[in-house]
């Protein structure tokens, strides 16, 4: 398994523990009555519960852009220590960026999110060019 798999891997796992956290959050929030039934009502989350949710929202439009890069990489048969470098990139700035958002720092958290959008763009062109 390359490291650009295995940084896909660890991704998903990282979505799946924001979407754990977002939901005891909104479930702290909104108390699980709510929670469990039908939602035929929008309820709008504030504070760290709807930063956690629009965090996780965010990991789950990202994971999707890296996955394809590394799908478009591991194809094409172009792993390269750069591109390894880029996934490590990628996971840290994505595990960064949920702190960052979930306690409201600005321009920091927009810093980070470039430095993984970034990083997959680099892999995505790495892919398709070599």
């Amino acid at each position: 398994m390359t490291v650009e798999v295995m940084v896909l891997g660890l991704s998903a796992l990282l979505a799946c523990a924001q979407l754990a956290l977002a939901a005891a959050m909104a479930n702290r929030q909104l108390g699980s009555s709510y929670l469990a039934g039908p939602r035929d009502e929008g309820v709008r989350l504030t504070g760290i519960a709807g930063r956690l949710r629009r965090a996780c929202y965010n990991q789950l439009e990202g994971l999707v852009l890296f996955a394809v890069a590394v799908t478009v990489l591991t194809f094409a048969d172009r792993a390269h220590p750069f591109t390894q470098l880029a996934a490590v990139i990628y996971l840290a700035a994505r595990l960064v960026y949920v702190p960052l958002y979930a306690f409201g720092v600005r321009w920091w958290r927009s810093a980070v999110w470039t430095v993984g959008w970034l990083a997959t763009v680099f892999i995505l062109l790495w892919g398709l060019l070599g």
